[in-house]
């Protein structure tokens, strides 16, 4: 169910993101946002280890002020709303401030101009490789504590293995939906006309 969940919030923020930024379409940017929102908030209720990494993604864009617009603040919000109505699963303050700064260091060097003009960088950045660095640097002693249970190190949170392969089917959603999108958008558009055409009609 957790993979499920990461696959639709890869999804579903990179349709929010690209709604809003390539056809400046508020209604499918909100849509997707919320949904989005709906999807990490229920893995961060259900999972310590997906708590911790969404919410270090969210304080790492809010401090690196790539919270600009309105299906950010939507998606944000509910998430947030989430997480305070369900409850949050106990996470390692250590953790969360390494992942943190591992995906602050990502946004700032994703729209830096001096990395864009570095291949090997544009690339590291472009794809978001310091967070997913840091999430299989902790899914590693995660494996380790498998092996010594009594490892323990306080403040630092072990992730499993699984929480990096789903953290990469997040990553993989993300891209493919931006690879595909001018397809998923024009399918999108139809559907929602033809709701619109089915409601009014309806309505006469």
């Amino acid at each position: 169910m957790q993979a499920f969940f990461y696959v639709l919030s890869g999804f579903f923020m990179k349709i929010s993101d690209d709604a809003h930024d390539k056809k400046k379409n508020a209604f499918l940017g909100i849509f997707a946002a919320i949904l989005c929102g709906v999807s990490i908030g229920y893995l961060a209720v259900h999972s310590g280890d997906a708590a911790c990494i969404f919410l270090a993604i969210l304080i790492g864009t809010v401090a690196a002020w790539k919270v600009d617009c309105l299906n950010h603040l939507i998606s944000l919000l509910i998430f947030l709303l989430i997480i305070v109505i369900f409850g949050f699963p106990p996470i390692g303050i250590i953790t969360l401030l390494l992942c943190t700064a591992a995906a602050f260091i990502d946004e700032i060097g994703n729209d830096s101009s001096w990395v864009a003009e570095k291949n090997h960088l544009k690339t590291f950045f472009e794809y978001r490789f310091a967070l997913k660095i840091a999430i299989l640097v902790f899914a590693v002693l995660g494996l380790i504590q498998n092996v010594i249970p009594g490892l323990k190190i306080s403040g630092i949170q072990f992730f499993s293995l699984e929480t990096f392969l789903y953290f990469l089917l997040f990553e993989i959603s993300y891209e493919l939906a931006g690879l595909k999108f001018d397809a998923i958008y024009d399918r999108l558009y139809s559907l929602f006309r033809v709701l619109r055409v089915v409601d009014g009609s309806a309505d006469n």
